[in-house]
């Protein structure tokens, strides 16, 4: 079995080369896998299914389906730009929404599939704020709005998120050791492929005794990459 996995494309209007890099993504190395998973933040922003009808929205959903009719299955997780993503969606596209965390097994090895956020507790005031907007009474009044206001709304709290990561470091915004390792504990010490972060690497953490992989998958902001996963073992790739 061969599987891909990608995160972090974060695709919007106002961004088409990453678009026309991920149309011929689908179109190439991901209809040569089995399985492709996409592991949060896909959109810039989701503001709602209601905003299929939107032609940059509805291009992207139709090239999953189309990737999916060859053969490919897609799985997808939420991000924390794209939580609001919902079965319309999954449906348009011909994918299957999971849950975060995810457990599966490839080539006999059980692999844990994150976005990755939760694990990066140092930053308090970010989990905070992911709590408030993950509560079903805000997911109510948001989608409550109409499509404009819920739009400027987003593109206001994205300004808001860009000001305060400039104050935030690098190592207060990555994953917690011991936040890994609850999590590499709880589901029998997998191997555990996750993005959010935009540091793509390979790690080694020793939890209990036991030796467990972290692969942490890159961003497309400047170049396109995936893992590919298949009885070989892993190897992260970059697209040209």
């Amino acid at each position: 079995m061969t599987a891909i996995f990608i995160s972090d494309l974060h695709l919007c209007a106002s961004r088409p080369e990453i678009l026309r890099s991920f149309l011929g993504f689908l179109d190439g190395p991901a209809r040569e896998a089995d399985t492709l998973c996409v592991l949060g933040d896909l959109f810039e922003y989701w503001i709602g299914d209601d905003d299929l009808g939107d032609p940059f929205n509805a291009s992207v959903a139709s090239a999953f389906a189309s990737c999916a009719q060859a053969g490919t299955e897609i799985l997808l997780t939420h991000g924390n730009r794209d939580f609001l993503l919902g079965e319309k969606f999954a449906q348009a596209a011909n994918v299957r929404l999971i849950s975060d965390p995810h457990l599966m097994t490839l080539d006999g090895t059980a692999t844990l599939l994150m976005h990755g956020d939760t694990l990066c507790t140092d930053d308090r005031d970010y989990q905070r704020f992911r709590e408030e907007i993950r509560a079903p009474a805000w997911r109510e009044r948001f989608l409550f709005k109409p499509l404009t206001e819920r739009k400027s709304e987003v593109e206001a709290l994205r300004r808001k998120s860009e000001t305060e990561k400039k104050k935030k470091t690098q190592e207060l915004m990555d994953v917690n050791s011991s936040a890994v390792a609850i999590a590499l504990r709880a589901h029998g010490y997998p191997r555990l492929i996750h993005g959010h972060t935009h540091r793509p690497a390979r790690h080694e953490h020793l939890v209990d005794g036991k030796s467990c992989e972290r692969w942490v998958l890159g961003d497309w902001y400047d170049s396109g990459s995936y893992l590919r996963c298949d009885e070989r073992g892993l190897k992260s790739i970059k697209l040209s």
